[in-house]
C-alpha cells in the first residue's frame, strides 16, 4: 500500500527542514501577490532558498498560484511561472485558467495542481482539469467521506485532501478590514494584517471567525479546525494521494507538532493498522492540547450530510 503525501504549509524558510524531520513529504508556499491564504510569505529569494532546502531534506515544493488574476497582472504572472520553472520548484498549485494558459509557455515542465477551494466537488470536473493539463485535483473541503472515495475510485488525477487546520469561508477582493478601520478613524498596517488577531463574534452560535487581509481582499475563515488523525483509514485505503495540513495563522511549533502526529498516525495506519486503532486517541487527545482554547476541533464536513 502506498502511503499518502503529507502537505503541511510552512510560515518560513526555516520551517522546512524541522518539518521535513517531522515526516512532512511536501511543503506548499507562496506571496501574497499570487497565492491565498500563505502560511508565511514567501519572497522570490525565499522560495529559492526554500526549494533548495525542501531538496536537500528529499521532500517537494508546491507553489500557490491560486489568486483570481485581472488584465494587469498577466504579464507579471508569466513573469512569475517562469521565475519557478528556474527554480525548479515541483509544481504550481492554480484555480484561475489563467495560470494553466501561462504556464504552458513559461514553466512547461512543471505539474499543475488544480485547486479552486470549493468547485472540486465531483470527478468530471476533476478529470476534465486533468485533460487540461493538471496532474491533481484538491477536493472541496464540504464533502464527505463517501463522496471522497467516490471521486478518488473514478479519478483521473492524483486526490489531495485537507485533513487538519482551518477552511476559509468567504474572501472578497475589497478592503474590507481596512475601510472599517477608515470609518472608525483608525490606521491598519497593510505589511501584516493577518498578524493583528481580529474575529468575526457570533454571539448567538458563540463562535469566532478569524478574519484577516491581504493582497488580494479580506478573509473569513471557520471557527473550528478539521482535525480527522482518528479517522484516515478509508481515505487511506482508497488511495488518497495527498493529506494536506493548513498552517494559515498557525505558529511554526504548532505545525511542527502536528506535522510529528500526522506522520505516526499515517505510518501506524498502513504499518500496523491495530497499532492504529490503539493510539488514535492519544494522538487526537494530544492535538486538543496544541489546540487555542478559542478553537476547538471537529470533523468539518467528513461525516455529515451536505444541505443546499
Amino acid at each position: 500500500m502506498t502511503k499518502p503525501e503529507l502537505l503541511v504549509t510552512p510560515k518560513s524558510v526555516e520551517d522546512i527542514i524541522p518539518l521535513a524531520e517531522a515526516g512532512a513529504t511536501a511543503v506548499m508556499i507562496g506571496e501574497q501577490r499570487f497565492g491565498l491564504r500563505l502560511a508565511g510569505e514567501f519572497l522570490p529569494g525565499d522560495i529559492e532558498k526554500a526549494v533548495a532546502a525542501a531538496h536537500s531534506a528529499g521532500i517537494k515544493v508546491y507553489v500557490a498560484v491560486n489568486a483570481i488574476f485581472h488584465n494587469d497582472k498577466l504579464e507579471e504572472l508569466t513573469e512569475y511561472l517562469a521565475f519557478l520553472e528556474k527554480v525548479k520548484a515541483d509544481a504550481i498549485v492554480f484555480g484561475d485558467p489563467a495560470v494553466l494558459m501561462a504556464a504552458r509557455e513559461a514553466a512547461p515542465s512543471i505539474k499543475l495542481h488544480w485547486n479552486t477551494e470549493t468547485t472540486a466537488t465531483n470527478y468530471f470536473t476533476c478529470n476534465y482539469w486533468g485533460r487540461k493539463g493538471a496532474s491533481r485535483a484538491v477536493l472541496a473541503r464540504e464533502l464527505n467521506m463517501d463522496a471522497i472515495i467516490e471521486m478518488k475510485e473514478h479519478a483521473e488525477v492524483e486526490i489531495e485532501v485537507q485533513v487538519h487546520g482551518m477552511t476559509c469561508m468567504f474572501q472578497s477582493k475589497r478592503s474590507l478590514l481596512g475601510n472599517y478601520y477608515l470609518y472608525q478613524g483608525k490606521s491598519m498596517k497593510v505589511e501584516d494584517r493577518s498578524g493583528e488577531g481580529l474575529f468575526l463574534h457570533d454571539k448567538e452560535r458563540e463562535n469566532k471567525y478569524p478574519i484577516f487581509e491581504d493582497e488580494n481582499g479580506t478573509h473569513i475563515m471557520s471557527p473550528n479546525d478539521i482535525c480527522i488523525i482518528d479517522e484516515l483509514e478509508e481515505m487511506i485505503d482508497a488511495g488518497v494521494d495527498s493529506f494536506k495540513i493548513d498552517g494559515v495563522l498557525k505558529s511554526s511549533e504548532y505545525l511542527l507538532q502536528t506535522t510529528k502526529r500526522y506522520r505516526m498516525a499515517i505510518d501506524l495506519c498502513i504499518d500496523d493498522r491495530d497499532a492504529y486503532e490503539d493510539a488514535k486517541d492519544q494522538l487526537l487527545s494530544e492535538l486538543q492540547e496544541l489546540q487555542p482554547v478559542n478553537r476547538p476541533l471537529d470533523t468539518g464536513f467528513f461525516f455529515k450530510e451536505t444541505v443546499y
